[in-house]
């Protein structure tokens, strides 16, 4: 397994790491040369351009995989790889790109017989111990061939039992991948999980926020609760419905701090909520509390609640999304350039 890797932040360098621990082979490059080198000390060949790495990646077809933020800098990167392979090469987008700027671009190398496979990757921080779950769109015979690259990144079935009747179906999605369709369903898939990340997140935060208010002055006396949050959490992961990978995360940022003093409230979004709302509207499909959640985070920017601490303690423990160190707002669609 050869592969090129193009992004060597927080999930790049560990995509990379998760590869060659399963003996792939990675050639990595990034515009900032501490994690090139960071990663040519454990192993990878570093390079200082993407012309360097097309030229040392010597298994035919070569693969490239792109962990770049959505937008202008993966167009650039695209654009220029494109220039650079030949038939049969094949570029993956392991960003959350728009999915119709995937349809655009595998249409735009078509020409040139260069494959364009996009893959939506979910896995955060943790993802180089978990796995990676990967929803991925692209030629048949494309995924195939990437299939021991796939294989290796993804969680494997685990300790997870199995789901019951799932005699005949593709034994890839219990390993934690599926291919989901053409070019872009693989990143429509991964936008419509955020989504819905967005509504759990929502709804966690609201919830502990009414738990927190309980103790209010404006409630009768003998009414009101002095909760502990901590334990709620803790508790709540342990057996109940509505347990989960995040109310795990909210319950080790609660037991580091209960008043969550690190985090102002200030919560971002990148993107993807907003277009699986624009797809909601396309479909007429009714999504109110997908939409709700969208624009809870706009009005966080606004005034700021615990429960909306409480989501950015969470987006820090999955992704590590840092306050004030990403942008105001997700890079303009270059749709409407």
């Amino acid at each position: 397994m050869q592969l090129g890797v193009i992004g060597l932040g927080r999930m790049g360098s560990n995509i990379a790491r998760r590869l060659m621990r399963a003996g792939g082979h990675c050639i990595v490059f990034d515009t900032n040369r501490a994690p090139r080198e960071a990663l040519r000390r454990e192993g990878a060949v570093a390079v200082a351009s993407l012309d360097e790495m097309v030229q040392g990646l010597t298994e035919r077809p070569r693969a490239i995989w792109l962990m770049l933020p959505a937008g202008q800098v993966t167009e650039d990167a695209v654009a220029e790889l494109g220039k650079q392979l030949e038939a049969g090469d094949i570029i993956i987008d392991g960003g959350n790109t728009y999915y119709r700027d995937d349809i655009r671009r595998a249409k735009t190398l078509a020409g040139k017989g260069v494959r364009y496979v996009d893959c939506g990757t979910s896995g955060g921080v943790w993802g180089l111990e978990r796995g990676y779950c990967l929803m991925i769109g692209g030629p048949k015979e494309a995924v195939e061939h990437l299939d021991p690259i796939f294989a290796a990144l993804a969680p494997g079935q685990g300790s997870i039992p199995r789901t019951p009747d799932r005699q005949n179906r593709d034994p890839r999605a219990e390993h934690g991948y599926i291919h989901a369709g053409p070019v872009g369903a693989g990143h429509f898939v991964k936008m419509v999980h955020n989504g819905v990340e967005y509504g759990l997140m929502q709804a966690y935060a609201e919830g502990f926020d009414i738990l927190r208010n309980r103790d209010s002055a404006d409630l009768a006396e003998d009414e009101r609760f002095s909760l502990d949050l901590t334990d709620i959490a803790e508790v709540w992961r342990r057996g109940s419905v509505i347990s989960s990978w995040l109310l795990d995360l909210a319950a080790t940022a609660l037991a580091k701090d209960a008043g969550l003093s690190e985090f102002s409230g200030y919560v971002q979004d990148s993107g993807e909520g907003r277009w699986t709302v624009e797809a909601a509207l396309e479909e007429a499909v009714p999504a109110d509390v997908l939409s709700a959640a969208l624009f809870a985070r706009f009005r966080s920017r606004r005034e700021h609640t615990f429960g909306e601490k409480l989501l950015s303690a969470m987006r820090f423990g999955f992704g590590g999304h840092i306050e004030g160190v990403e942008p105001i707002d997700p890079e303009p669609d270059p749709r409407s350039s």
